[in-house]
């Protein structure tokens, strides 16, 4: 069956038409593979890789020309970048600049000889090891972007570290097509004024998108806003993007820092948003086709054959660039857990590797047999990253440092507060400020240093652990207080004080409804969902602004505190669907609105009041 369809792929390829099932066997080796690999915990990355050899030339045989697909794909990776530089203000990237030319042209240039050593150690040329190593130098942006984005990180100090190092590597690559060229054995045409060429290109490129940028995108999409037709936002927004790529391409540059700059001069524009919005369905999309196309572009038989020499290139190449990764960050006073995090995050190689390479082979550096094996370690590198960062979750968590802690040790107080975040902070002030002791204890380093310079004093110590409340003194103090934000660790402390100390009152903060239920179910003397009473407040004050008078708006609130007060005491006895009555809806005002319910709105009054005819 495969070969049959492969068969007609071919056949329809050769008329010219357009092959729906190579777009079909794309398209379902992704919607099948993904979830799966998700479900599995081995993330999406991986699922898009591992379809993309199942329907290559290599697998099914449904798609035979995996590098056209690879050269098509890669505009995901170019749309990528430009919704971060949307998202990187110049200001932001100008903070930046330390990361990008520091820490990334130290991380560059330390990887790239280390490995250009192993190259040679390998059984290489210098010359031949050069491109090798520099080549897996360039980290794949795609790959690191995906995990980085699936994790939550892009926008933490750590996750911005990274993006610098990856965009200072997209730089990279422009000089070191100039190295290969420079290294290229010479063939007496006198060509050395080309690297130059090269250079001035490239400046011309950077020049123009900024002319361009500062002076004739934001008047652009003003006109096209006015004429107020969507389609045409869209194919300007994919116009600018890939307008801006195609330059930098003929410049000499990558197409993804082409792509990322026009980001980043669209990032204070009003159209921000709109931009985002519109490109977003397109980079999702080419994103996992290109992950699928690096996929079909794992040559077998090269692996086959060079099996040895790929293994050990693959596994000493990944080390020895991990370990540089990580010895510099210490160096530059990143902690072990950020430094190995980022070490194994970036370890591999990258797609524009496949640039340099075939840079290489067309100048003569490197034959077409070295092109195969190195690019098939690269391709079996980025494989390996899903599983390394998996490898990362089951290390032990890095000891903490204890420096400045001090732990639990009979303390005595009228009041013990367990977990200082943002609710406990708050809710220590008032009992502080009339004078009542308040012993304080949580397990986050971190939080407890901070407090410490505000003056604060905070014990270090997992109140999950019944030796930790005896040491707190949890049985002599009058009233507990539960304010950590984790709803399995609430419950295990509120167990373990009921059981152990039936003397002490118990007030706890509640994550949500269903945690406040299992809270009053284990006998909390008092608990208050974290959220409701803010809400409440905001809710006044918006009442406030559309002209409610101040008493009807204490009357109102108040009616809703009776109603929920009603409505959970159903449900702790009845389920989360008791009392469902007593909560109001707007489903009658959005259908009188409709025209399908006719007459005037039920007056939303307090619990308590007699309806007197009045709205």
């Amino acid at each position: 069956m495969a070969g049959e369809l492969a068969s007609h792929a071919a056949e329809t390829a050769a008329h010219g038409g357009v092959d729906l099932v190579q777009v079909v066997a794309l398209l379902a080796a992704g919607v099948i593979a993904v979830p799966i690999f998700r479900r599995l915990g081995l993330g999406s990355v991986l699922g898009y890789l591992a379809a993309g050899l199942a329907v290559g030339p290599f697998g099914l045989q449904l798609v035979n020309d995996p590098e056209a697909i690879l050269h098509a794909a890669e505009l995901g990776v170019v749309l990528f970048l430009f919704i971060i530089g949307l998202e990187m203000e110049p200001g932001k990237l100008w903070a930046l600049r330390r990361q990008i030319f520091g820490l990334g042209v130290l991380q560059v240039a330390i990887s790239g000889a280390l490995l250009t050593g192993v190259g040679v150690l390998v059984g290489f040329s210098p010359p031949v090891a050069f491109v090798a190593g520099m080549g897996f130098v360039l980290t794949s942006t795609a790959i690191v972007m995906q995990l980085l984005a699936e994790r939550g990180e892009m926008a933490s100090a750590s996750g911005q570290k990274v993006v610098s190092i990856l965009l200072l590597e997209d730089l990279a690559i422009v000089p070191l097509l100039g190295v290969v060229a420079l290294m290229a054995p010479s063939d007496g045409t006198g060509e050395a004024a080309n690297p130059w060429i090269a250079v001035g290109l490239a400046v011309a490129s950077i020049a123009a998108l900024g002319f361009v940028g500062r002076l004739v995108l934001n008047p652009m999409f003003r006109i096209l806003a006015n004429a107020r037709a969507r389609e045409v936002m869209t194919a300007a927004a994919l116009l600018v993007v890939l307008g801006a790529a195609l330059l930098f391409q003929v410049g000499g540059l990558s197409m993804a820092m082409g792509a990322f700059l026009a980001g980043v001069l669209l990032s204070t524009s009003s159209f921000r948003h709109q931009l985002e919005a519109d490109v977003e369905p397109f980079r999702g999309l080419l994103l996992g086709l290109f992950f699928l196309a690096v996929g079909m572009s794992l040559d077998l038989s090269v692996v086959a054959e060079q099996w040895q020499l790929i293994a050990i290139s693959v596994v000493s190449y990944m080390v020895v660039k991990a370990i540089a990764i990580y010895g510099l960050a210490r160096v530059l006073k990143a902690d072990h857990a950020e430094a190995l995090s980022r070490a194994m995050l970036m370890a591999q190689g990258g797609e524009f590797a496949f640039v340099l390479f075939s840079t290489a082979v067309s100048s003569g550096l490197i034959s077409s047999e070295q092109n195969a094996i190195f690019t098939a370690t690269v391709i079996i590198s980025m494989v390996l990253t899903p599983f390394s960062m998996m490898l990362l979750k089951l290390l032990p968590e890095p000891q903490v440092s204890m420096e400045g802690m001090e732990e639990p040790n009979g303390l005595k107080g009228n009041v013990l507060l367990i977990g200082f975040g943002r609710f406990g902070q708050i809710a220590s002030q008032p009992l502080i400020a009339k004078g009542y002791s308040v012993a304080i204890i949580d397990n986050d380093a971190e939080m407890i240093r901070v407090a410490s310079r505000f003056g604060m004093k905070v014990y270090y110590g997992d109140g999950t652990r019944l030796d930790i409340l005896h040491a707190a003194g949890a049985e002599t103090a009058e009233i507990v207080l539960v304010c950590v934000d984790k709803k399995a660790d609430s419950l295990r402390i509120v167990e373990l004080l009921k059981s152990e100390f039936p003397l002490s009152q118990v007030l706890a903060r509640a994550f949500d409804r269903g945690h406040a239920i299992e809270l009053v179910k284990l006998g909390v003397e008092y608990q208050i969902r974290e959220l409701f009473e803010s809400a409440l407040s905001f809710s006044s004050e918006t009442l406030r602004r559309l002209g409610t008078d101040s008493g009807e708006i204490a009357d109102l609130v108040e009616g809703v505190r009776e109603r929920d007060r009603q409505r959970f005491a159903a449900q702790v006895v009845g389920g989360m669907q008791a009392g469902r009555d007593l909560l109001l809806s707007n489903a009658d005002d959005q259908a009188r609105e409709s025209g399908s319910v006719k007459g005037p709105a039920e007056p939303v009054l307090p619990v308590s009041a007699e309806p007197d005819g009045k709205i």
